[in-house]
């Protein structure tokens, strides 16, 4: 049975049409308006107040923290300063994605995990003989995802610091308001929407609170929350993979064909191999050696003509859905047959176009390439010519400024 987040006392009453949908046994707003365009619109031309409170978060401790967490992640741990944020894969021996989250240097022995799916056990299992304290901290910390051009604005009106030297994929701690009733927060320069913003992360009990005082700093900027829905366009739009959407965890996988590698699924550039032994280190150099994973990762722009061609020989005028589907979808080659498939796919408003990752042979990877897509009209299925991109379909400057 779902339960409301910290942030629930609030979200609740905004949520007009209580529209919501289950994310790891808690409620998450689908949208809050009657459609999410304009808390799309907000996230990408003012700011936005997005509830991500049910991810899974562990706080690591002690003088084992760093070694465990250079065990179990793909990157090199030893470049990780104080104050920085990785983002990361990790997999299990026979180099599978478990999962990908962010991992946070608190202080040279304490870590901040944020993860998708429950990671406790995981971890708990790959620090044997390690000095370290695991604590799930994920019902006592809430997260809030302010996202979009003005969040700084916002955030900084909030504070009443600056965060114009708070770099891309850092952290520092901060607090809302003033006085005894100020709240403290952690601020990560992160997000999942492709655009400036940042992700605080709040206790729990001074949710409600942390959400008044940023809708009244963010007012003068035409802040507004935003829901799923809106979240699933933007996190599309900048190429971002989803967990069970785009890969399926390891831990999930029921056949072989439904287990990722990092190089699978776009991630390839967070794999280290100059640091020590991590959990599935050698089945990625043996990947590797032998020529890479026989799939990739590449966004894909379908050709509008051919689309709106299937909706006129139905005799009907073109209808595309303005949410993100998320339906695997075949993709072809001419004179090949299927040769991969669309894992998720949408309309871009700001790019107006229709994009799509997919998942292909290497041979099929190089930007410029021709694909053909499945596309059915009532009922009927056709075919949509596809150009292979390189991702993120939109890359905004100010993401890291």
């Amino acid at each position: 049975m779902s339960v409301g987040t910290a942030f629930h006392p609030r979200t609740a009453p905004l949520n007009r049409k209580q529209q919501w949908r289950e994310w790891s046994g808690y409620f998450a707003s689908s949208v809050y308006a009657d459609a999410h365009d304009i808390e799309y619109n907000a996230i990408r031309e003012t700011a936005a107040l997005i509830d991500v409170s049910p991810l899974y978060k562990y706080r690591l401790t002690g003088t084992g923290a760093t070694a465990l967490v250079d065990r179990v992640i793909t990157r090199d741990v030893s470049k990780m300063a104080v104050g920085q944020v990785y983002y990361t894969p990790w997999c299990d021996e026979h180099g599978k994605v478990v999962d990908d989250g962010t991992v946070h240097r608190i202080a040279e022995d304490e870590y901040r995990w944020t993860a998708a799916d429950p990671q406790y056990r995981w971890l708990r299992q790959n620090a044997a003989g390690l000095d370290v304290a695991i604590e799930d901290v994920s019902s006592s910390l809430a997260g809030l995802a302010l996202q979009g051009p003005q969040s700084r604005a916002v955030l900084e009106a909030a504070t009443g610091e600056s965060f114009a030297d708070l770099r891309y994929f850092r952290r520092r701690p901060s607090r809302i308001g003033t006085g005894r009733g100020a709240i403290a927060i952690d601020v990560s320069r992160t997000g999942y929407t492709g655009d400036l913003g940042y992700e605080l992360w709040i206790p729990a009990r001074r949710a409600p609170a942390a959400w008044d005082a940023l809708l009244e700093a963010g007012r003068a900027h035409a802040i507004r929350p935003a829901g799923m829905l809106a979240l699933d366009v933007t996190r599309l739009e900048a190429g971002l993979i989803l967990l069970e959407v785009d890969y399926t965890s390891a831990r999930h996988a029921l056949n072989p064909e439904q287990n990722y590698s990092p190089f699978e699924i776009g991630l390839g550039r967070l794999v280290s191999f100059d640091k020590g032994e991590y959990v599935g280190r050698r089945a990625l150099h043996a990947e590797q050696a032998a020529g890479g994973p026989s799939r990739r990762l590449v966004g894909l722009l379908l050709d509008w003509y051919g689309i709106e061609g299937l909706f006129s020989a139905q005799g009907l005028p073109p209808a595309i859905s303005p949410v993100v589907d998320r339906s695997p979808i075949p993709v072809y080659a001419e004179g090949r047959g299927q040769i991969g498939r669309v894992t998720s796919h949408g309309w871009s408003p700001i790019l107006k176009q229709m994009l799509a990752l997919a998942s292909v042979p290497p041979a099929y990877e190089r930007p410029g390439t021709q694909v053909q897509v499945e596309w059915s009209v009532e009922g009927r299925r056709g075919r949509v010519k596809a150009t292979v991109v390189e991702l993120p379909f939109l890359d905004l400057p100010r993401k890291r400024a």
